[in-house]
């Protein structure tokens, strides 16, 4: 089983390039189940039920998103009507919506994704690590897949997830921090990992800000308006490879592809089966 994760969707080009290239991934590298963090794709601020929709139908299974997923306040009516939308599990109780969710793939396998928030340098919520063991051993008797979306600012916080899931999970990926990690690899007992995934949109700006506005503030610590930066998208992503009987990894791939990249894609051939 392949299944495809989609770093942070940022803005209007974060969605076009994710809109070319995920039809051209699945098809190309023979992906069964497509994981997309959504919490920036509208303007760069949180996501609305329209673009959430619309996400959907590029071919993504699931949504995920972080400590952005309420700055778009008609959300709170979408997220209980739509499970396939994700925010962090270890937001109190009584919060709207849900933070796990087992879909299928294409050919009816279940897999199982966890959302999680961290709490160093982030608003304090309920202990992540805690929530993660309660959500897998809610979901352990439908599927061994299970693909968790770590939100976090702090590397340290996300490698420890990693090491504290292993051999439980298929796969613990970072997201939050805009910035593609060169870390991937497949821990002893079999748990794949991503510090942080990166993100899919303008990369000619400071994590999806304009320049001028992200850069006005370290330069004299003004405020500043933040624009989400327009251009070309660029895709970050990464692909693993799960055993569906056992839920463990055995490959991981880390995607860093340009506009161009992603044409060239979708006009190659697809590989034989």
């Amino acid at each position: 089983m392949r299944i495809l994760f989609i770093g942070d969707i940022f803005g209007k080009p974060g969605r076009e390039i994710a809109r070319r290239a995920i039809p051209a991934l699945v098809e190309q590298r023979d992906i069964d189940f497509v994981i997309a963090n959504v919490e920036n794709s509208a303007a760069g601020f949180g996501v609305t039920g329209d673009i959430a929709d619309t996400i959907l139908s590029y071919g993504v299974d699931v949504m995920t998103s972080g400590n952005h997923i309420w700055d778009k306040k008609e959300v709170l009516d979408y997220i209980p009507r739509q499970a396939k939308l994700l925010r962090p599990a270890n937001f109190p109780a009584g919060v709207p919506g849900r933070g796990s969710f087992v879909g299928r793939t294409r050919t009816g396998e279940p897999v199982g994704v966890i959302n999680l928030m961290g709490r160093i340098f982030m608003a304090p919520l309920d202990d992540p690590f805690a929530a993660a063991l309660r959500e897998i051993d809610s979901m352990r008797a439908k599927t061994r897949v299970i693909i968790v979306d770590f939100h976090g600012e702090a590397t340290s916080e996300k490698v420890a997830m990693g090491w504290h899931l292993d051999g439980r999970v298929t796969a613990v990926f970072g997201t939050h921090t805009h910035v593609q990690t060169a870390d991937e690899r497949v821990l002893p007992k079999g748990t794949a990992c991503l510090t942080d995934v990166g993100m899919t949109g303008p990369h000619d700006s400071i994590i999806g800000v304009t320049v001028e506005a992200a850069l006005a503030r370290f330069v004299n610590g003004m405020p500043s308006k933040f624009e989400a930066a327009s251009g070309a998208g660029r895709l970050n992503a990464v692909v693993v490879t799960a055993d569906p009987a056992t839920g463990k990894a055995t490959a991981i791939e880390r995607l860093n592809l340009s506009a161009q990249d992603v044409e060239s894609l979708a006009g190659a051939p697809a590989p034989a089966r």
